[in-house]
């Protein structure tokens, strides 16, 4: 009992008669579910939660979970999304009433309201920032529109699973069954993947559940779109792009939302689709920087497709030629489980792959393989491999960032205190870290021994020109940039491209020449070794296999790991090798990074403000800053894997005290940046 009497349950009861009397409804306000909690369109962390609204009689009908609404906030009209209808608030102030009701639609739905939220605590983000990736812009002639809708969605069109033969069988099997394996999927050499993603969503959909497909770009998602109409059917998938425009691209997202397809097909943009029922979640090529977002807070679509995969539990297939060292450690914590076929199987599907000046052979009949852009070996097989149809010649795409290699054996010039790439930042002085900052005065390559450090720059049209010199009369074809080839005929013919604008060669192609290994190598960039062996995967998995004469060539140090793990063509033993150097170096995925952008005092008061919050056992280290430009600096801070979530939250927490103290600068927050050096 308490002093005056009362027991503890009656207080109880008081307070809430109390509270009920301050928030008795005004007239107008409608007596079913009052009170809408709705998620204000508001950037700043400090404000990042929902916020209690009174529903006037007449919007009651339509500000329905998931609408969109205007609220007043903060002496201005802004946008809101109804995430929840409540008998009662918890707030103990004066409640105001929804000013209007934008749109009926229920675009925001709870799958996708809780993904974003579990979106935004991983990244150290903002709730309102991710629902502008996940919901389109509202086109109100769209809504209005009578869509095409089948009802029920009409069964795929084939049921086969002939792509899925090299494999194990248990993933497609625990699919039929409505089960939820999560899988990393290494696709055998030439695989027609876009089909084998079409098989997998039409052995979901027989299941009756929805699939969500991920393609890199717009030329790969033309090849699904084609494969999903013939597996499917045209009325059996939608297309979701931002390559679509705003008027299409909110038309697709609505056929999606409204259940007229059972699967989804796009790019990043599509990662946050609505889809009934979700099954499967399937993404190729996952190591390609097009699924990094450049957009507040930077989420990569491979982690928002494993987030729905976890908390939907549904499906999960990451697959690719290569396999990415953030992959390859899902597999090592048993988050996922790996699929690949035979080695046996592997073996007879890949081209035979050579590195220049490997044999004495080699050195023998030309002493400069190891060192020229084009040797001698490298024309034998190009022009032996033209006799039967075009050649690849994959030459590093201009504009990769200058980076500093050893000026005798081009290795990559490293800082020996954390690993960080050396650059040059202005006329004189010494080298110093692109990471840490410090100055590398008396540098020695650990390869050779040598002092002297140069730029690696290459020029991709000049090898054009000279392999045009080379081989006269023949045709000469480039991909990339503005100009980037889809498909090129089964004839002979030169097909010079730059990474990641490889056309595919009808019947594959007979020889490819992967030129200048060193150069994308020697990117500023921690992850330049693994993004180097996946374009290098990728180019020649367009190569017919080695009993039908396919054959590649890499012009590089032969004794290098990434051009070792080709010739072997063993993406999962390098990704393994990855793992244990970043291990090793504490860094991602072994450790959880962050990366921290913005003027000095701004950066040096958010480091400040985030030590205090996370335990001495979170392990808390800060690298850097170091100069972006003569404004802005970038901080880097890692904890351990095991310590992330607590490292987001304090980011957040820390940034949330500045702005509410209305700190001047703005830290661009990025948790897990696709590149570092």
């Amino acid at each position: 009992m308490t002093s005056n009497g009362d027991s503890p349950e009656q207080l109880t009861l008081l307070r809430d008669t109390v509270r009920k009397s301050r928030t008795k409804q005004p007239a107008g306000i409608t007596e079913t579910l009052p009170v809408a909690r709705i998620a204000v369109d508001v950037s700043l962390p400090h404000l990042d939660r929902p916020f209690d609204y009174l529903v006037p009689e007449d919007l009651a009908a339509a500000a329905q979970p998931g609408a969109r609404v205007k609220v007043r906030f903060a002496g201005k009209d802004l946008d809101g999304f109804v995430l929840e209808r409540l008998e009662s608030s918890d707030h103990e102030g004066k409640l105001v009433r929804i000013r209007r009701v934008v749109s009926p639609e229920q675009v925001l739905t709870p799958e996708i309201a809780d993904l974003c939220r579990a979106v935004a605590d991983r990244y150290a983000g903002v709730f309102a920032d991710v629902t502008r990736l996940a919901v389109p812009p509202r086109h109100a002639k769209v809504e209005g529109e009578p869509l095409r809708c089948n009802q029920p969605a009409p069964p795929p069109a084939s049921t086969s699973r002939s792509e899925w033969s090299p494999y194990p069988a248990g993933f497609l099997d625990a699919i039929a069954r409505s089960e939820s394996p999560r899988a990393i999927w290494t696709a055998v050499p030439g695989a027609e993947w876009p089909l084998a993603f079409a098989q997998a969503a039409a052995v979901c959909a027989a299941s009756g559940r929805g699939a969500l497909l991920l393609a890199p770009d717009a030329r790969d998602l033309e090849r699904l779109a084609a494969a999903c109409t013939a597996v499917l059917g045209e009325a059996g998938f939608v297309t979701l792009s931002a390559d679509l425009g705003p008027t299409a691209r909110y038309r697709a997202f609505l056929t999606a939302l409204r259940g007229c397809a059972r699967v989804v097909i796009g790019t990043r943009a599509a990662a946050f689709a609505p889809v009934a029922d979700l099954g499967l979640v399937a993404l190729w090529d996952d190591g390609d920087d097009s699924y990094a977002e450049p957009r507040a807070p930077y989420p990569h679509a491979r982690e928002v497709l494993l987030l729905r995969a976890f908390r939907q539990k549904c499906a999960a297939l990451v697959g690719g030629f290569a396999r990415s060292v953030d992959s390859a450690a899902l597999i090592e914590s048993g988050f996922a489980h790996e699929l690949i076929a035979d080695r046996s199987v592997i073996r007879a599907a890949a081209p035979a792959v050579h590195i220049a000046g490997e044999s004495d052979t080699d050195l023998a009949r030309d002493p400069a393989a190891r060192a020229a852009r084009l040797p001698h070996r490298a024309f034998e097989i190009a022009r032996e491999g033209l006799r039967s149809g075009p050649v690849l010649v994959q030459v590093p795409r201009a504009g990769y960032l200058p980076s500093l290699v050893c000026q005798t054996c081009r290795a990559p010039s490293r800082c020996s205190t954390c690993g960080g790439t050396l650059r040059r930042t202005g006329g004189s002085g010494p080298p110093s870290c692109s990471i840490c900052g410090r100055p590398a005065a008396d540098h020695r390559c650990p390869e050779c021994g040598d002092t002297r450090m140069r730029a690696a720059v290459v020029g991709a049209r000049r090898t054009a020109e000279e392999l045009g010199r080379a081989f006269p009369g023949l045709v000469v074809r480039t991909s990339g940039g503005d100009n980037v080839l889809d498909v090129v005929p089964d004839k002979p013919a030169l097909i010079v491209t730059t990474p990641g604008a490889e056309p595919v060669a009808e019947g594959g192609y007979s020889a490819a020449l992967l030129l200048d290994t060193w150069l994308m190598l020697a990117r500023p960039d921690l992850r330049a070794p693994e993004e180097a062996v996946r374009r290098w995967f990728n180019a020649a998995a367009l190569v017919r296999p080695a009993r039908d004469g396919g054959t590649v060539i890499l012009v590089g140090e032969p004794s290098a790991p990434p051009l070792q793990a080709v010739v072997r063509w063993s993406p999962e033993g390098f990704a393994a090798r990855e793992i244990e150097e970043r291990r090793a170096a504490r860094l991602a995925p072994a450790a959880k990074l962050a990366e921290l952008t913005g003027p000095a005092d701004a950066v040096a008061d958010l480091i400040t403000r985030l030590r205090p919050l996370l335990p001495v056992a979170a392990g808390l280290e800060v690298l850097g800053p170091v100069d972006v430009d003569d404004e802005t600096v970038r901080a880097v801070v890692r904890t351990p894997r095991a310590a992330g979530t607590a490292l987001a939250r304090s980011l957040k927490e820390a940034q949330s005290a500045r702005t509410t103290k209305k700190n001047p600068g703005s830290v661009r927050i990025q948790v897990d940046p696709p590149s570092f050096g």
